[in-house]
């Protein structure tokens, strides 16, 4: 775990507030920071933020579209700040992507190689939207993943249980914060 990272991704005001499902995510996500931070373990949170006037996105982008005229998204809106409830601390790392995966359009890739990281342990909001489209695009570059499964979540809890029951477990280990927790514990 010496060469791993947690990503907290896109758990951002609005999105929270869109999402939450009062099933007790951002506890459960705040007890993944924790146990990063105490075995040592960088984390490094990744938000979506669109450029005023969103010169950035295409009218062929169905879901940024969508989520620009429900006034998404825009960077330095307080909507697009991290949840207070798992905020970073000084010196986190805060990458700011401009599309679905981490990875897009943002310097996540550098940040990691810089740092000797080569293994992503993966939280976020949406299931389907930013740890899907990270997830595949990591797998691509070799990193070695685990994905938490609770410390995710979809609108649709049927897409977040396919995909984490199904689809993740082909590339990455799929684990719940209690385990991943222990299995990091300094002893």
């Amino acid at each position: 775990m010496a060469h791993s990272a947690l990503l907290v991704m896109d758990v951002q005001e609005d999105i929270v507030a869109l999402a939450d499902d009062g099933s007790g995510y951002l506890p459960r996500l705040r007890t993944a920071i924790d146990g990063a931070r105490a075995a040592g373990i960088p984390v490094i949170y990744v938000i979506i933020g669109l450029r005023p006037g969103r010169p950035d996105v295409s009218p062929r982008h169905k879901v940024l579209t969508a989520a620009v005229r429900n006034g998404l998204f825009t960077e330095g809106a307080p909507g697009t700040e991290i949840h207070h409830d798992v905020a970073p601390q000084e010196g986190d790392v805060v990458i700011t992507k401009r599309r679905a995966s981490a990875f897009s359009g943002s310097d996540l890739d550098l940040v990691l190689r810089s740092r000797g990281i080569d293994s992503l342990v993966l939280t976020g909001i949406a299931t389907s939207g930013v740890v899907l489209y990270t997830l595949c695009q990591a797998n691509d570059l070799d990193f070695g993943l685990t994905v938490l499964a609770d410390a995710c979540l979809d609108t649709d809890p049927e897409m977040h249980r396919t995909l984490t029951e199904r689809l993740f477990p082909q590339w990455a280990d799929v684990l719940t914060v209690g385990d991943w927790v222990k299995a990091v514990a300094p002893d």
